[in-house]
């Protein structure tokens, strides 16, 4: 069984692509967090168009970036990777550019910006996970993607408060948001470009290290549908849960989704690393363990009185926050480790594929599970998770 090896800070910063590309993919999170959690807002407040209509409009540009996700992963398996990652942000340049050029009550400029926003948004993860798999191998790999989602929640999360900061100004405020949000992606496509990181189209067909793609590649996908949920459950099913069912102030949902972030950045690389002594697929089963042991828990804690539901929620929350934490840091680990390096684009764009199906369709689930009682919702989920993590185990 191997052993958990230290991995330095400069070590890190090189197995991630350099400190150019870690300064781009800070720069890419952060023009990301001013805009992404309020593009909702901008069609409605800045161009005055119905919330309906601005929804199924973001709902299409998600769809768009999920069609196009197999020809971007066969661009990937023909060796590009700085150009792909720098073409992912640049992308949303063009989006930011047609959301500034909008005038009010025109939904088809808001459509286009919300079709390149959303490729953009379903390209980056495999295009930045190619990179990193190129320059890094083994588990400074598994280290490096660890820290580039803790740095990109880093940046997610102060772009936010910025952005939130910002909203009292009203339309003109959502406008300069969008036009830092455009200019940040043009400096990170810079950036991400300048690193110009390439690979040689692979001719053999050497497996990767856990086992051939055929071997558990498909039990993988499916269970990683259901794996995702996780992410939308401090976003969505909490606040639901607290807000409507609880009547709790929405301040626990908002605390909830803080601690989520903070935890996320300080624990994602020590625990990741820490788990590297394990098989990657055991692992990612622990997480679908510890993320039904939340769910669980969630269940519980809704059913207490007195008052002390929604800290009993909040409290639970930490362990699910743990289980997101170790499924992040071993399922694109795992994908990358079982795919050939020939096919290494084309695996990526699939999770990708399953990932952005989990996370379309989880709103729509938490919904309509939730009016149907608290051992509908957590009980289904657990069930589900349970299932999918025994599936990833073998």
């Amino acid at each position: 069984m191997p052993t958990t090896t230290e991995i330095r800070p400069g070590t890190l910063v090189r197995a991630s692509g350099g400190a150019r590309y870690a300064v781009a993919l800070a720069v890419d999170a952060l023009g990301t967090g001013l805009l992404r959690p309020f593009l909702l807002l901008y069609g409605v407040t800045v161009l005055r168009l119905s919330a309906p209509l601005t929804g199924a409009a973001m709902t299409a540009g998600v769809a768009a970036g999920l069609v196009c996700m197999p020809a971007f992963g066969r661009w990937l398996d023909r060796g590009a990777r700085s150009t792909a990652v720098a073409a992912s942000m640049l992308v949303r340049v063009a989006g930011t550019a047609l959301l500034l050029a909008a005038p009010a009550g025109n939904a088809w400029l808001f459509a286009g910006a919300a079709l390149f926003l959303g490729i953009g948004n379903q390209a980056w993860p495999a295009a930045h996970a190619a990179l990193v798999a190129t320059v890094s191998h083994g588990r400074e790999r598994d280290a490096a993607l660890a820290a580039g989602r803790a740095l990109r929640n880093a940046g997610l999360g102060v772009g936010a408060l910025v952005a939130t900061a910002c909203l009292a100004g009203g339309a003109p405020a959502l406008r300069a948001l969008a036009a830092v949000t455009g200019l940040s992606y043009l400096l990170a496509a810079a950036l991400a470009r300048s690193v110009r990181v390439r690979a040689d189209p692979a001719s053999d067909a050497t497996p990767g290290e856990d086992g051939g793609p055929a071997t558990g590649m498909g039990a993988l996908l499916a269970a990683n549908v259901i794996y995702v949920f996780c992410l939308n459950v401090p976003e969505i099913a909490l606040p639901l849960v607290l807000v409507t069912q609880l009547h709790a102030s929405p301040v626990w949902p908002a605390a909830v989704f803080v601690a989520n972030t903070v935890l996320v950045v300080t624990l994602q690389v020590p625990v990741t690393v820490a788990l590297s002594r394990f098989p990657r697929h055991t692992v990612l089963a622990l997480s679908g363990v510890v993320l039904a042991a939340s769910y669980l828990g969630f269940l519980v804690a809704a059913s207490l009185g007195g008052g002390w539901a929604a800290p009993a929620v909040a409290v639970v929350s930490v362990l699910c926050t743990v289980g997101e934490i170790v499924y992040a840091g071993s399922a694109t680990a795992l994908v990358t480790a079982l795919a050939p390096p020939r096919a290494l684009g084309r695996a990526l764009a699939r999770f990708q594929l399953s990932t952005g199906f989990g996370l379309a369709v989880s709103p729509a689930a938490i919904t309509a599970l939730a009016p149907h009682g608290s051992a509908a919702l957590w009980g289904s989920l657990a069930t589900a998770t349970l299932l999918s993590a025994a599936a990833v185990a073998h």
